[in-house]
C-alpha cells in the first residue's frame, strides 16, 4: 500500500454543504434504534420476560450473526455492483428501508411462546432484521469513499452522523423501556414499543436516501468502468491496515454492545433499581451529544488514530470503576458511565472515519467501496451478537435464574456476582485487547500527509 489518493489533489477537496450533510445523518436515526434497542433490551427480553434459560438467550442472539458474516460481504459486492451499473446504490437502500418491519415483529412474540419457541422466533426476525440493517447500513457507509473530499472532510461528514446517531441512540434507549411499562414490563408492552419506534425509524432512514442522493450529486466521485466485486473483496481482505483497523473494531463493538446489554441487570440486581436503566443509558449516550465536536477537534491536532487510543484506554478504566459495584457510591458510577459515553463517542467517530481512509489508500477509484464496508459491517454485526452473548455466558457461569415477566426469583450470590464483573471487568479487559490491536494501525499518518 502506498499513498492515499491517486487522483489529483482538487478531485478530494470538497466541502459538502451542510444540508445534505444534515439529511445524509438523519438516516442514522433509524440505525441508531437498531443498533440499540435490541442490543439494550433483547437478552433481557427473552431471559426475564419469555422465561428463556441464559445461555439459550445467548445463543439466539449470537447464531444470526454467523448468517452476517457471509451476507454482509455479499450485500457489499452487490451495492458495488449497483454503483457500476447505475452510478448509485439507491436501490438498496430503499430495499433496507424495510427494516421497521423487522424491528417491530421481532419484539411482537405470540402469546403462546416462551422458552425454546420464543427463542426460534427472536432468532428467526433476528436474521431478517441485519439482512435489511445490511442493505441500508453497507451503501450508506460507502457515501464517504464515493465523494471527492478528503482526509478531514471525511471526519466532518461522520461527526455530523455521530451527532445524528447519538440522538438516536439516546431518545431510543430513553424511550424504549419506558414503553415496555419500565418496571412493570410486558409483552404487549414490548409489543407496543416495537411498533411505535419502528414508525420513526422508517421515516429517518428515507431522509438519508434523499439526502446521500443530494450529496452525490454535489460531490460523487465519476464510476470508473469495471467494478470491484469479488475482487475488491479479496483485496480487502489482504489489506493489512483493514484487517487492524477491523479487528481493533470488532473488539471495540463487542465491548460496547456487552455494556448495553448489561445495563439492565446492572441497574435491577447491582445497584437495586431497574428504574436506574433510563439514567445509565442517559449517562452513557448524552455525552457524545456534546464531546463529539472535541473529539473532531482532537483529531484534526493529533490525527485519528492517537484519539483513538486515548478513547480506548479511557473506556477501559471506566470499566474498572463499574466493577466495585454499589461500595463505589452510585454518583462515582453514574459518572463511570458517563466516562464510557465519552470514550464511545470517540470509538464511533474515529473508526468510521479512518474506514474511507483506508479505502482510498488501498484503490484508485471507489467500485470497491461496498465490498469493505460490507466486511466492516459484518464486523460490527459479529460485535454486537458476541458482546450480548459474553455477558450471557458470565450470567449463565454464575448460575442466574431465568423468569417470565412478574417473577422475581431469588438470585444466588455467583449470578450477582456475575452481573457486576461481566458489566465492569470483562469490558475493560475487552477493551484493553482493542487498544493492543488498534496500535497495530499505522496508516494514519500516510494518511493525513496525504491531505
Amino acid at each position: 500500500m502506498t499513498g492515499l489518493d491517486r487522483r489529483p489533489a482538487a478531485a478530494t477537496d470538497a466541502t459538502l454543504p451542510r444540508g445534505p450533510l444534515t439529511g445524509f445523518a438523519v438516516g442514522s436515526l433509524g440505525m441508531g434504534v437498531w443498533v440499540t434497542v435490541p442490543g439494550l433490551l433483547l437478552l433481557y427480553f427473552l431471559t426475564d420476560v419469555l422465561a428463556v434459560a441464559p445461555w439459550l438467550a445467548g445463543l439466539a442472539l449470537l447464531l444470526p450473526k454467523i448468517a452476517d458474516v457471509l451476507l454482509h460481504p455479499w450485500i457489499g459486492h452487490r451495492a458495488d455492483v449497483e454503483q457500476t451499473r447505475r452510478g448509485d446504490r439507491r436501490r438498496l437502500l430503499l430495499v433496507g428501508c424495510a427494516l421497521p418491519v423487522a424491528f417491530a415483529a421481532l419484539f411482537a412474540v405470540p402469546g403462546g411462546l416462551t422458552g425454546v419457541s420464543a427463542a426460534a422466533w427472536v432468532a428467526v426476525l433476528f436474521v431478517a432484521g441485519n439482512l435489511l440493517f445490511a442493505a441500508y447500513q453497507v451503501p450508506y457507509l460507502a457515501t464517504p469513499a464515493d465523494l471527492r473530499i478528503g482526509y478531514h472532510e471525511r471526519t466532518r461528514l461522520m461527526a455530523f452522523r455521530m451527532v445524528v446517531l447519538t440522538l438516536g441512540i439516546l431518545v431510543s434507549g430513553l424511550l424504549a423501556p419506558l414503553l415496555t411499562g419500565g418496571d412493570a414490563a410486558t409483552r404487549a408492552g414490548y409489543q407496543r414499543m416495537g411498533v411505535i419506534l419502528a414508525v420513526g425509524m422508517l421515516i429517518a432512514m428515507l431522509v438519508g436516501v434523499a439526502g446521500i442522493a443530494r450529496l452525490r450529486g454535489s460531490a460523487a466521485t465519476p464510476t470508473p468502468a469495471g467494478h470491484g466485486g469479488w475482487r475488491a473483496l479479496r483485496t480487502a481482505l489482504r489489506d493489512r491496515q483493514f484487517r487492524w483497523l477491523v479487528a481493533a473494531y470488532l473488539a471495540m463493538s463487542t465491548t460496547t454492545h456487552l455494556v448495553l446489554a448489561g445495563v439492565p441487570y446492572y441497574a435491577e440486581y447491582e445497584l437495586r433499581a431497574p428504574g436506574l436503566t433510563t439514567v445509565l443509558v442517559a449517562a452513557f449516550v448524552a455525552p457524545a451529544l456534546l464531546v463529539t465536536p472535541a473529539w473532531l477537534v482532537l483529531a484534526r491536532r493529533v490525527g485519528k488514530q492517537r484519539a483513538l487510543l486515548g478513547a480506548q484506554g479511557a473506556f477501559a478504566v471506566g470499566s474498572l470503576v463499574l466493577a466495585v459495584g454499589r461500595p463505589a457510591g452510585l454518583p462515582l458510577l453514574i459518572g463511570a458511565v458517563a466516562v464510557l459515553g465519552v470514550a464511545f463517542a470517540g470509538m464511533q467517530l474515529l473508526p468510521f472515519s479512518m474506514l474511507p481512509d483506508v479505502i482510498r489508500a488501498a484503490t484508485t477509484n471507489t467500485t470497491g467501496a461496498g465490498t469493505y464496508t460490507g466486511v466492516w459491517t459484518a464486523t460490527e454485526a459479529t460485535g454486537a451478537a458476541l458482546g450480548p452473548y459474553a455477558y450471557a455466558l458470565c450470567l449463565a457461569v454464575g448460575g442466574f435464574v431465568a423468569s417470565t415477566a412478574g417473577e422475581s426469583p431469588v438470585q444466588p450470590d455467583t449470578a450477582l456476582a456475575a452481573v457486576r464483573y461481566g458489566f465492569g471487568l470483562l469490558p475493560a479487559v475487552a477493551m484493553l485487547a482493542a487498544l493492543l490491536l488498534q496500535r497495530r494501525y499505522t496508516l494514519d499518518s500516510a494518511a493525513r500527509a496525504a491531505t
